[in-house]
């Protein structure tokens, strides 16, 4: 039986679906179709809209059709940005695997090949996340961090006609689509943390589905293992995912007699203007990956909750 691969009409979506259907067929032995869906976010940056006015913090907008889609059958699996996916789950749908990460850290690209520090004070950034906004602003480098929205394209052509000086923009989309060559500067994660699950796709398929056991072969356990951390810290700082909220969990070879992997998380939490932040980072044992992140969280909640008041987790 053919499986049916529900995406979203964008190239980079149309991309990642196509490298799991590459998986599929290559290590699960399955035929596969690609099922375009429109969802209400891509609706919605047709028409310019802000993804904080879509919904509470932006959660979900890529999300809901594709889910539809496959509860009503129409689709067997549904790929998406796993940064797009509310942290609570949705009844009837199965996260069944978590491939193997990109690159999560966000980058710049730039007219005149210029860097983050480069840029000219007052220089227009375009960015859609407000998580990104708020960081930038915390470098004080005198930056006019404006919105935008719109595919690659759009957003890179807007630095090549002189209406922004740069845009911001995940390392691993451009990636996925081959223009890393148009990347000004990767940006070290000590200024700018990236979005939970940012780089890693996420494969869901109905409940109980006999693809829920197939498509386990495709997960790679240090990177859902980082993910459940990140994506516990956003849980637990209730923020959805265009919140000022940043966070980054790596999977490493420990370096204590026995060897095992350790985990890392750090995470910062922003007032929207960047003035004020929390930042921290907790280290365990990646099968505790959730308590882990959970707990950084709460520490994070009661260092902030002077300095970020209610923000630290509702801000859109």
């Amino acid at each position: 039986m053919t499986i049916r691969i529900g995406t979203r009409r964008s190239l980079l979506a149309k991309t990642q679906s196509g490298h799991v259907a590459e998986m599929i067929r290559e290590r699960l032995g399955r035929e596969v179709e690609l099922v375009e869906i429109v969802t209400d976010g891509d609706r919605t940056q047709a028409a310019g809209t802000p993804v904080t006015e879509m919904a509470p913090q932006g959660t979900g907008v890529y999300v809901s059709a594709l889910r539809d889609a496959l509860l009503a059958g129409e689709v067997d699996v549904a790929v998406h940005s796993l940064k797009d996916l509310p942290t609570y789950p949705h009844p009837g749908v199965t996260l069944a695997a978590i491939p193997v990460r990109e690159d999560p850290r966000d980058v710049l690209v730039a007219r005149d090949g210029l860097t983050l520090g480069e840029l000219p004070t007052g220089a227009r950034v375009g960015t859609g996340s407000p998580r990104r906004a708020a960081q930038i602003a915390a470098l004080g480098l005198g930056l006019d961090v404006v919105g935008v929205r719109g595919n690659v394209d759009t957003r890179i052509g807007k630095v090549r006609s002189g209406e922004y000086d740069a845009v911001v923009l995940a390392r691993a989309g451009l990636a996925r689509i081959g223009r890393l060559d148009e990347v000004t500067e990767t940006l070290d994660p000590l200024q700018v943390l990236p979005a939970p699950g940012q780089g890693a796709l996420g494969i869901e398929c109905r409940t109980g589905d006999e693809l829920v056991d197939a498509l386990a072969a495709l997960d790679d356990a240090r990177t859902r293992a980082a993910v459940e951390a990140e994506r516990a810290v956003l849980a637990t700082l209730e923020g959805g995912c265009a919140a000022p909220i940043g966070t980054l969990a790596e999977v490493v070879e420990g370096d204590g007699p026995d060897g095992g992997d350790e985990l890392w998380v750090r995470a910062v939490a922003l007032s929207p203007d960047g003035t004020a932040a929390v930042r921290m980072s907790a280290s365990g044992d990646p099968a505790t990956a959730t308590e882990v992140g959970t707990q950084l969280a709460k520490e994070m909640l009661a260092e902030g909750a002077d300095a970020l008041g209610s923000e630290a987790g509702h801000d859109a």
